[in-house]
């Protein structure tokens, strides 16, 4: 698992939440505590291969020292699911089981 952005962003978690019915959306705060903007934001079941459609949608970006409110709404009743942020400034991150069950916000902060 690579916890670093290519530019100097890490994930940090913080969870706590009640469990939601299966298969209903799972909404939670994404918060950019980072010096890079979010541009793209893509999810998927753990336990499948490709990634889903860009959660912040077409005009979705997460400027940095903002939050915003993401759902994922795919369908699935799973709890683990692999998260990929890609920065305006060619960044990636790929964080792999989150618990978006437990989820009610995810912090991205610039690495130590």
């Amino acid at each position: 698992m690579n916890p670093y952005f290519k530019g100097g962003l890490a994930a940090l978690a913080l969870a706590a939440s009640a469990m939601p019915a299966a298969a209903e959306p799972v909404a939670f705060t994404l918060i950019n505590n980072s010096s890079q903007s979010v541009h793209f934001f893509y999810t998927t079941p753990s336990n499948e291969d490709n990634w889903g459609a860009d959660v912040l949608g077409e005009n979705g970006t997460i400027e940095p020292d903002t939050m915003g409110t993401v759902t994922i709404g795919d369908g699935s009743d799973e709890c683990f699911y692999d998260f990929r942020f890609e920065s305006a400034e060619g960044g990636v991150l790929d964080v792999r089981e989150v618990d978006i069950c437990s989820l009610s916000e995810y912090t991205l902060t610039d690495a130590q």
